[in-house]
């Protein structure tokens, strides 16, 4: 544990991604707060188990809240609900972050930290990469399956990023001494389209195709295809100012061959009938890539397939 650090955290969207990093952070004697929905009664009487590949654990039920105004503030808020969500963080931001706090945005996609700017200010505001193989498989249980590192960095709007400022090794530290590999980010937007790189054929195409990582990669064709994809998003990434190497995608191939199979997030969303996240992952990519004069049409296709997906999977 930092000694030194007194820094508070909410934890909003007490899913796999805010349980397991909230939960880690918990562990390491930090002052953390969880906003609860679903699961409330039970994670309030029981508290939340991590399985994990690192070793199981489990946190009390203290700081574990259903209601968004009988929390405290807090020195960092960390948004860990689904983008399909976001309509309520207007609502519920202000209620938890002090006036000096910041948002870290742990949600996939591009876009996602503009929205919080416009709430609390750009300044004060973050974006967390996070690659963990992770899900949430019962009433305050997650289990971690592989990986579990994240990037941060400081929001810019500008193309060659904010540098790592003194906040993020900060806030970094304090993950690090709970456990958690992060790197701090130069450029959080380069950051963002690296993750979409993967984010955008995986999640995509396991939906799509009804597959898992394992599936897609041990086919030829499917391997062939998330390639082509990827190296369609380094293209739009490369056309909106940031510099992305080609090479990025052989990289990013050969780590999800040696990953542990996984069922991405979209899938797991699309298997229990919720809303996929396609407009922070899919539409504003190619939004941005169009905008600046590059066409993504493999990405367009699947995109226009997850839309049809999802309105169907809606009806049932």
């Amino acid at each position: 544990m930092n000694p030194m650090s007194t820094i508070s955290y909410a934890v909003i969207g007490t899913g796999a991604l805010g349980g397991y990093y909230g939960a880690m952070l918990r562990r390491s004697g930090k002052d953390v707060h969880f906003l609860v929905k679903s699961d409330y009664e039970h994670v309030l009487q029981n508290g939340i188990s991590i399985e994990s590949v690192n070793g199981n654990f489990s946190v009390n039920g203290e700081n574990v809240y259903n209601n968004v105004s009988h929390m405290p503030k807090c020195d960092v808020v960390l948004v860990a609900l689904k983008t399909t969500h976001n309509s309520v963080l207007s609502r519920i931001l202000p209620h938890v972050i002090k006036d000096s706090g910041t948002v870290i945005v742990m949600q996939n996609g591009l876009g996602v930290e503009d929205e919080v700017a416009a709430i609390v200010g750009e300044h004060r505001v973050m974006g967390a990469l996070c690659f963990i193989c992770a899900e949430k498989i019962a009433p305050g249980t997650i289990r971690h399956m592989d990986y579990g590192h994240f990037m941060l960095g400081q929001f810019c709007r500008n193309s060659d990023g904010a540098g790592i400022t003194a906040a993020v090794r900060r806030i970094a530290d304090d993950f690090i001494c709970a456990g958690v590999t992060v790197k701090p980010e130069t450029n959080l937007g380069l950051a963002r389209w690296k993750k979409l790189v993967w984010n955008i054929p995986f999640n995509g195409l396991s939906v799509a195709l009804n597959a898992s990582t394992k599936a897609l990669m041990n086919s030829s064709v499917t391997a062939s295809l998330a390639k082509t994809i990827m190296e369609e998003v380094v293209g739009g990434a490369n056309a909106c100012g940031f510099n992305l190497e080609r090479t990025f995608v052989d990289e990013m191939l050969a780590a999800t061959s040696a990953m542990t199979d996984y069922r991405p997030s979209m899938k797991v969303d699309f298997e229990q009938g919720r809303e996929l996240e396609t407009e922070y992952i899919f539409k504003n990519p190619l939004d941005a890539a169009s905008a600046s004069g590059y066409p993504m049409p493999s990405v367009a296709m699947l995109y226009k397939e997850l839309l049809f997906l999802n309105e169907r999977n809606s009806r049932m």
